[in-house]
């Protein structure tokens, strides 16, 4: 368990000091423990951790603006998911460096991480020192992916000869819209743009569709759709 520690402000710049490589972190987790214990731990090895959150919303804002090196996220959070985070910020900036720190070792997030363009998957199991490898690693734009697992996955997704899904019946045309958007990884922000639609709208149809589907995930809802597809008329 991490010791206890006062806590600082952070730094809130995006650039980094001047003279230093020492590699900058955004750490995502919803427990204040984890989040000491990490941060403890990172800047023990020479990490400078610009930057924390308990929130997916939070933490949405602040990555794009300070630009860590790499950020560490938690993928189960009480307002979404760092899956979620991830391809947030990718709408924002590709090139910003993602690693999934989970408890869960769960196909759909493991796939909804590759779709979302993470770096990396790793359990809370993993050892302090490789976690260090992981992030140094995924800094560097590096995947951590295994090739095999991560050509399977993508490969599972391509389009297959099969029947159409019977709960694509159920779907409204609208719904069906929403859901090709949410495939595209558009945020509810987007698809309302896109679809004229006020952003509450939008997550009523969102609820509406994940009841019907039989989902409590919008990562769930992306991965069905990139298996059956779903144009609206």
């Amino acid at each position: 368990m991490a010791r206890e520690r006062t806590s600082a402000v952070l730094d809130e710049s995006p650039t980094r000091a001047a003279g230093t490589d020492r590699l900058r972190v955004f750490i995502l987790d919803d427990h204040e423990l984890v989040r000491r214990g990490l941060q403890e731990l990172l800047e023990d090895e020479g990490f400078e951790v610009v930057g924390t959150s308990g929130t997916a919303a939070e933490a949405a804002r602040r990555i794009p603006a300070l630009k860590p090196d790499v950020s560490v996220l938690d993928v189960r959070l009480p307002d979404g998911t760092g899956i979620e985070v991830c391809r947030d910020i990718h709408a924002v900036d590709p090139t910003l460096p993602c690693v999934m720190l989970t408890s869960y070792n769960d196909e759909d997030s493991l796939r909804g991480a590759i779709l979302a363009g993470a770096n990396g998957y790793v359990l809370k199991e993993i050892r302090g020192t490789e976690l260090i490898t992981a992030l140094r690693r995924a800094a560097r734009g590096e995947s951590l992916f295994d090739p095999a697992l991560k050509s399977k996955v993508l490969a599972g997704l391509a389009p297959r000869e099969e029947p159409e899904d019977p709960r694509l019946e159920i779907l409204s045309p609208q719904e069906r819209r929403v859901l090709a958007l949410i495939g595209e990884g558009m945020t509810n922000r987007e698809i309302g743009e896109r679809l004229f639609l006020a952003e509450k709208t939008v997550k009523n149809y969102v609820s509406s569709l994940l009841a019907k589907l039989g989902y409590e995930r919008r990562t769930q809802a992306a991965l069905f759709i990139a298996r059956n597809g779903a144009h609206g008329h």
